[in-house]
């Protein structure tokens, strides 16, 4: 099946893609991906057309040239029935930035060294590469052993072994063969089986990722991309989100390994038709995720190891070329834990990005020195969107060694950092091979420990609750130094402002600076009132045993004042001819000694509850009251009748028509008496 790739460029699409559109669909197997590696001209690509069947050199110019310069794709099934994707890399030094966004996802590596050269500097560059991603399972290829000798593929041998030893192919079975004669490709293939038989299955957890390695379209079709699926699978219809630039998107339909599939597996090379977008809304290094899996950043924290052969140390505010999955970008260093970067060391740092991009804790990843360009080191991603931090801080450092080495409790531990958060937004900050059932156990294990308080809900104690996704959770600790924090600001306030009930809610929240949603300020606030540690009047908040007190100044000023409201309760003296001043007004307004229905009308307590009682009698029974009936009614002022009105109003007791008011029957009617709120 060939496809147009923009222009003229011409490709051959790895799973055929559209090619059986029409096939029923078919059960699959588990896949696996193993990715070729080595130097150019030792034979790679040959062995892979050899292998299956399929030339993954796609483009005019690969052919023409003898040399593969872009990722080729090719696909078998093993003696044993195991189904195989095989991605055959560049080995030209040129083409190492191809190379690497191609070996991101595979289960296991081919390294090929042909018997007539043995190691050559590629052979040592992509093996340095595989043993800083990691890739732990491989099979060390002697290929053209039909152009030598016993004695000369001996000496390749042993050299290939001290060449290996110490990397993650130290034990990798060694298989001589020969593409052209078909020697030794039958011993590969049952290696291959042995081989994929210890691979530990994928993670089928809930954060399904494809980093893109290639963008077309297919006539009819549309737009296409592949990639090598991780973390979870893809269905067909799913809603998913372009990473890092958040475009929207639907599956339209999936391959892999030349089948139409309604849902695709981790593991396996996987084509995605997408609706909605163009191959100019896309490129190699984006990610194809559900919404809420990734999150842009442009920093993330990680563990560096620099080859002990690299050419250059590295400093503080060093460029490097940054490569994960299929993403390529520049990056700058802080190196948190020391000066200076060393060849063979391994330390902290954080990588700054002038551009987003899309990663998860746990990601792998390579770093090449720019210019001349040549790789240099690479590592594990402990944090895919930390704050900004400040270098030599022990605080940053233990954090970050936990987050990289704790268990799945100390891990939920560190990621809350200190803060409140919402479960779901907590199990999305969590490093992606920590699997849910983990996350669940890990929690429940908090909790019932005394570790984690979960703020929302009743008064479940530990080890009752288990926390839910819309639940907010803090560490115990963290709870204590925030709870003290309130109490000091509560404190603090209650000490300025002795006479004001409490401080205003909006004002605490301001100052606590809680992070995230409204949401868990409101949580915090409920817990701190279930533990009596704080009362939440509303618009306030103080401390539980705080009460207002007036001084014996106050006090007595204020007992003359409320004595003339009672002596007077339906035109009742203004605060200001008793001398009370602001401050001891809203603190009798807040004691519920008095109510303030305006500026300079005041009444007690029990007396307007007679008058709401009594306009909502007139009101009943004539439908209607003026400004001038509650005048001639209370025997009172229209200074008092016009306030109290409007009070009334505010209260939804009563509703202005024109001039007159009439019963409130709206949403809220019919509160009666209960003074200032």
């Amino acid at each position: 099946m060939i496809a147009t790739l923009g222009g003229d460029a011409r490709i051959t699409i790895d799973v055929a893609f559209a090619l059986d559109l029409k096939m029923p669909e078919q059960p699959i197997d588990r896949s696996f991906v193993i990715g070729t590696a080595g130097h150019i001209d030792h034979g790679k690509s040959t062995l892979v057309k050899a292998l299956t069947g399929t030339d993954p050199d796609r483009l005019a110019e690969e052919k023409a040239r003898g040399m593969t310069i872009d990722l080729g794709f090719a696909w078998l099934r093993t003696p044993e029935g195991r189904s195989v994707s095989i991605v055959d890399v560049p080995g030209h030094e040129r083409f190492i930035k191809n190379m690497l966004a191609g070996v991101g996802g595979i289960d296991a590596a081919l390294l090929v060294i042909a018997a007539d050269e043995g190691p050559m500097p590629q052979t040592d560059e992509h093996l340095a590469i595989l043993d800083l991603l990691q890739v732990k399972t491989g099979i060390v290829v002697l290929a053209k052993a039909d152009l030598v000798d016993a004695d000369w593929l001996e000496l390749v041998a042993d050299e290939v072994r001290q060449r290996v030893a110490g990397t993650v192919l130290a034990d990798a079975p060694l298989v001589s063969v020969s593409a052209t004669t078909g020697i030794g490709l039958q011993d590969l293939l049952t290696e291959i089986d042995a081989m994929l038989a210890t691979v530990p299955p994928r993670d089928v957890g809930s954060k399904p990722r494809l980093p893109i390695d290639r963008v077309f379209t297919v006539q009819g079709f549309g737009t296409v991309v592949t990639g090598t699926l991780i973390g979870g699978d893809l269905a067909v219809g799913q809603s998913l989100t372009v990473m890092p630039r958040g475009l929207s998107t639907r599956v339209r339909g999936l391959q892999t390994h030349a089948r139409q599939v309604e849902r695709a597996q981790p593991g396996s090379r996987v084509a995605t038709n997408v609706a909605g977008l163009d191959v100019a809304d896309l490129r190699r290094g984006d990610v194809l995720t559900p919404n809420g899996v990734l999150r842009p950043s442009q920093r993330v924290d990680a563990r560096l190891r620099l080859l002990p052969n690299s050419p250059v140390a590295l400093e503080q505010n060093d460029q490097v070329d940054f490569f994960t999955g299929a993403t390529e970008l520049p990056g700058w260093l802080t190196l948190l834990d020391r000066e200076r970067f060393e060849p063979g060391e391994t330390g902290w740092v954080q990588i700054r990005f002038r551009e987003p991009l899309a990663v998860l804790s746990g990601d792998r990843f390579i770093v090449r020195r720019p210019s001349p360009s040549l790789t240099i080191g690479g590592g594990e991603i402990v944090d895919p969107d930390p704050i900004r931090h400040r270098r030599f801080r022990p605080e940053v450092l233990d954090a970050l060694e936990t987050m990289a080495a704790g268990s799945p409790d100390e891990i939920v531990l560190q990621t809350l950092d200190n803060s409140p958060a919402v479960v779901k937004s907590l199990r999305e900050r969590l490093p992606s091979a920590l699997s849910p059932v983990q996350i669940d156990a890990a929690l429940e294990q908090l909790v019932a420990e005394g570790d984690l308080l979960v703020l929302t809900g009743g008064d479940d104690g530990p080890g009752v609750k288990t926390p839910r996704s819309t639940d907010a959770v803090i560490a115990s600790t963290a709870w204590s130094d925030l709870s003290a924090h309130i109490s000091a600001l509560l404190q603090e306030f209650h000490a300025a402002a002795p006479l004001r009930r409490g401080m205003p809610k909006e004002e605490l929240k301001s100052r606590l600076r809680i992070p995230g949603p409204p949401k868990l300020f409101e949580d915090v606030l409920r817990f701190a009132a279930r533990q009596r540690l704080i009362a939440d009047d509303g618009s306030t908040v103080r401390l539980a045993e705080f009460r207002i007190t007036l001084s014996d100044a106050r006090r007595m000023a204020a007992d003359k004042f409320l004595t003339a409201l009672r002596a007077n309760p339906f035109a009742p003296p203004s605060p200001d001819e008793h001398g009370i001043d602001g401050d001891t007004l809203g603190a009798l307004v807040d004691l519920g000694e008095v109510v303030k229905v305006a500026d300079g009308v005041v009444y007690d307590p029990a007396a307007y509850a007679r008058i709401e009682e009594a306009v909502v009698d007139l009101l009943d029974r004539s439908g209607a009251i003026t400004i001038a009936g509650y005048r001639d009614h209370f025997q009172s002022s229209r200074k008092y009748a016009q306030a109290t009105l409007e009070y009334l109003d505010q209260r939804r007791i009563t509703r202005r028509v024109g001039d007159e008011r009439v019963r409130y029957t709206g949403v809220g009617a019919g509160r009666r008496a209960g003074g200032n709120e």
